[in-house]
């Protein structure tokens, strides 16, 4: 019976209900990713000619020998692959989780902050760097944490029938803003000469830091997070009608939601225990996606997936050639993300959410 009822959001958006019809815009989008990222790996302080990367990063793959000298293969490959491939991690995860939280919630306007996850990593990460730990108490506390306040929302609502969407709101409200609170009195208690620039440094988001290490550690929780919720693509197109349609196509909404926040939850906190916090990508990518593919999840996850990845590449390109210093990626995503969303808003407040 579910079968049948798969391709609900897709006729009703007037796109084909096959998961075929995927093929050519994740395609399109696979082709802009890889071309963003030979271009993220080419442009820097020590531009490298693209047909040198492209040789750089066939050595490495294929052993196949190039013209690109010995310094331009260490500034690709050692320096600049893995800060990219650690933004298209971030980016990817983010805009996916975005797009499967809206849907499960059914509200366009949330984003993976709306479960305190991230306040939660960012409390583990401040509190790493306030004890002087070093990275890799970071990046573990980061996601220990940011599980910790997953395990708190389901506290909240374990004893509420079916966990009600807005028990799981209020839920994730009251946990992001206690874990806040514990991120503004670790930033208080910080020595503002050492500690204290590094925290505000960290929360305001980066990935300059990406070693191999940092990449292995955030591909574990992100993509194993997407994973699932690729597989669940066409329940969560039956989660978004409502729990009552959903119920009715012989779905259990609650059991089913958790899978989702849970699967989402580990790949913000895998984002935030390596990056810090960057916002917006979650909010304003999965609008961009749904608005070329549609409402149907078998494509729109993926899609998102990789358009997240693509912008959130582009904009660390910029933070890091716009100008002499290095730009937190969280205010250019705020600065970038707000006004584009506003946009979005105003030209095609009839159009975002109409068939989903």
């Amino acid at each position: 019976m579910l079968r049948e009822a798969e391709p609900a959001a897709a006729q009703e958006s007037g796109r084909p209900a096959r998961f075929g019809g995927s093929v050519v815009p994740v395609a399109t989008m696979a082709v802009v990713l890889v071309g963003v990222t030979l271009v993220a790996l080419s442009v820097g302080r020590f531009p490298v000619p693209f047909l040198h990367v492209v040789q750089v990063v066939a050595s490495h793959l294929f052993g196949i020998e190039g013209s690109a000298s010995a310094v331009e293969g260490n500034v690709v490959w050692l320096v600049r692959l893995p800060r990219v491939v650690l933004a298209l991690l971030v980016g990817g995860g983010l805009g996916i989780a975005g797009a499967a939280l809206q849907a499960t919630f059914r509200n366009p306007l949330v984003s993976p902050e709306i479960i305190g996850v991230s306040s939660g990593a960012s409390f583990g990460g401040a509190l790493a760097l306030l004890l002087g730990l070093g990275s890799l108490f970071l990046v573990a506390g980061a996601f220990v944490f940011g599980l910790a306040a997953l395990a708190i929302l389901f506290v909240l609502t374990l004893d509420r029938a079916g966990a009600p969407m807005l028990m799981v709101v209020l839920g994730g409200v009251v946990t992001g803003s206690f874990f806040s609170a514990l991120v503004a009195l670790t930033t208080y208690v910080a020595d503002p000469y050492t500690t204290l620039p590094a925290i505000v440094f960290w929360l305001l988001g980066s990935v300059a830091s990406a070693t191999f290490a940092k990449v292995l550690v955030a591909a574990v929780p992100i993509l194993g997070g997407a994973v699932v919720l690729v597989l669940l693509r066409w329940r969560i197109n039956v989660l978004s009608l409502g729990d009552e349609d959903a119920t009715a196509l012989g779905l259990r909404p609650s059991p089913l939601r958790w899978v989702v926040l849970v699967s989402t939850s580990l790949i913000v906190a895998g984002a935030v225990a390596v990056s810090g916090v960057i916002g917006w990508v979650g909010l304003v990518i999965p609008h961009l996606a749904r608005m070329w593919v549609g409402p149907d999840h078998r494509v729109l996850l993926p899609v998102s997936f990789l358009m997240g990845a693509t912008y959130l590449i582009v904009i660390d390109t910029l933070a890091r050639t716009v100008t002499a210093g290095e730009i937190p990626l969280g205010v250019l995503t705020a600065l970038i993300g707000a006004p584009a969303f506003f946009v979005l808003l105003r030209r095609n407040r009839d159009k975002i959410w109409d068939s989903a």
